[in-house]
């Protein structure tokens, strides 16, 4: 009850934030790919002569800093708009990108999620998008398009943070996005209720990190722009809290037992500071294994 209480707490008062005050941060990531920070999930940008491709538009009150940001980056229109997921950080601009002519592209889950009434940990009820913010392309495994003249690869990674996770692969300029199944240096945000689970979410990265080379450019769903090292670190954090978690169970250990072991001693003041901490990571994990 007491991690509950805290997401709620921590989503409300992220529900008062004054969006004014958020500023949309550049950065530069290969020739013709940016990232943008802020408020929400990270954006991708490829700029080109077909126009502008973006990869999740955070939440509605931001739409017109992010046109702003992306102008001073091209002047064409923004044609086309992955969501690598249905939550509403990475899709409540979806309504205004949508309704400004932009396609939208998901997995066919993420369509299903963002068409029917959601529950979260977050709010008891969660309305269905309207229809111009819902993707009307959809793909189940893979999904190759062509697009300022680069190949791009949309590829599913199953129960992962949720059940409609798609990383967006860039060969040709290097790049990965890999929305919230990666959260650079922080525990992530496993919602168990859409799907998640830690078993996914590592499988998830054993797949990014065959994917990525030493060179390669990894755009997070929260955090600083990354690298393979970096993720392969975050793999060795969750497989070792997972099987630290598994082997407790099997003990008979209960939830909160589990907890007080303080399994991630070694990496909760540095992983747990942000969204979500050590309790609430090993919660994660517990039920996902045992359910």
């Amino acid at each position: 009850m007491l991690g509950i209480a805290l997401l709620l707490s921590t989503a409300f008062i992220f529900a008062q934030q004054n969006f004014d005050e958020v500023e949309i941060i550049i950065h530069n990531v290969a020739d013709n790919m940016y990232m943008l920070e802020g408020a929400g999930g990270n954006i991708g940008v490829c700029i080109g002569d077909d126009g502008v491709l973006m990869i999740d538009s955070q939440y509605g009150q931001l739409s017109e800093k992010i046109k702003a940001a992306i102008r001073t980056l091209s002047d064409k229109d923004i044609k086309l708009l992955i969501n690598t997921h249905h939550h509403g950080d990475h899709t409540g601009g979806n309504q205004n990108f949508g309704a400004g002519g932009a396609q939208i592209i998901a997995h066919q889950n993420v369509k299903e999620r963002m068409s029917n009434v959601q529950k979260s940990a977050f709010r008891p009820e969660i309305p269905a998008a309207p229809e111009v913010a819902r993707p009307v392309l959809t793909y189940s495994d893979e999904m190759e398009i062509r697009y300022n003249d680069q190949d791009i690869l949309l590829i599913h990674v199953d129960h992962a943070h949720t059940d409609g996770d798609g990383f967006v692969y860039f060969p040709e300029s290097d790049v990965i996005h890999l929305g919230d199944t990666y959260f650079n240096h922080r525990y992530p945000y496993i919602d168990l209720g859409s799907g998640g689970s830690i078993d996914g979410i590592i499988s998830a990265a054993n797949t990014a990190l065959f994917l990525a080379g030493k060179a390669t450019k990894i755009i997070p769903g929260h955090g600083p722009l990354s690298n393979a090292e970096e993720l392969r670190e975050y793999r060795d954090v969750l497989l070792h809290l997972r099987q630290e978690v598994d082997q407790a169970i099997k003990a008979g250990k209960t939830l909160e037992e589990t907890q007080a072991m303080k399994l991630g001693a070694a990496t909760d003041a540095g992983w747990g500071a942000a969204f979500i901490n050590g309790d609430r990571i090993i919660e994660f994990i517990y039920k996902s294994l045992a359910d």
